[in-house]
């Protein structure tokens, strides 16, 4: 059997983790939708907004910590906004900002979704996070 190099060696193991990355998201997905009408996706955002000060952030620095692009955060938004989880408002001392707050609609889904993230993450996450740290 041939040896793998260096780099063919790193690239499966990127296939791997993508792998089980992939699994994980799907359960999220699944979950999260099933009991709270969120995605995964959603989720991370809400969680995000959650832990920053007076629950806002610019756009920007959500797009950020919540690993979209741009046009995905955007869609993303909209629809949780349209849903009332979150208001975006223009940045008073610069106009181009955009700031991103939860609604207390947004808190209570968040709080209500959090304990079924957080289980899945025990249960399904077991083989791609690293709980030793």
């Amino acid at each position: 059997m041939a040896r793998l190099s260096n780099d063919d060696a790193l690239a499966v193991e990127w296939h791997q983790l993508m792998g089980r990355y992939q699994r994980l998201m799907c359960s999220l997905d699944r979950e999260l939708g099933s009991a709270h009408a969120l995605s995964a996706s959603e989720f991370e955002v809400l969680q995000q907004l959650s832990q920053a000060d007076e629950c806002s952030m610019r756009m920007t620095q959500l797009g950020e910590s919540a690993h979209l692009t741009q046009s995905a955060l955007s869609r993303l938004l909209s629809r949780l906004e349209r849903d009332g989880l979150l208001t975006r408002e223009s940045c008073n001392q610069d106009r181009r900002a955009l700031f991103v707050a939860l609604t207390d609609a947004g808190r209570t889904r968040y709080a209500e979704a959090r304990p079924t993230q957080r289980r899945v993450l025990r249960e399904a996450g077991s083989d791609c996070l690293d709980r030793t740290s």
